[in-house]
């Protein structure tokens, strides 16, 4: 049984463009530098997960937010992922 409030499996690239009002070029070039993780059907089409709408708002608040170009926000989301890494040990420490 599919219920309609839940979430999909998987997201198209166009779905997504759909819920964030990110063009699917662009998208597709979040996929290209790594911002965003896809994988390919056996017919070749992409897939995102789920949460992809909430890395694709963490790069627009970043580019708009900080005017850093494309390139630099993957590096910037790896040390955001890291220091959360770090807080979660710390606080599991203590």
């Amino acid at each position: 049984m599919v219920y309609p409030l839940a979430l999909p499996a998987r997201l198209s690239v166009g779905r997504l463009a759909q819920q964030t009002g990110v063009h699917p070029q662009l998208l597709l070039r979040f996929i290209e530098l790594g911002l965003l993780d896809a994988e390919r059907d056996s017919s070749g089409r992409l897939w995102l997960a789920p949460n992809a709408a909430v890395t694709v708002a963490r790069v627009q608040r970043l580019h708009l937010g900080l005017s850093l170009n494309y390139s630099a926000i993957g590096l910037v989301l790896d040390l955001l992922d890291r220091i959360d890494e770090l807080e979660r040990r710390d606080r599991s420490w203590t």
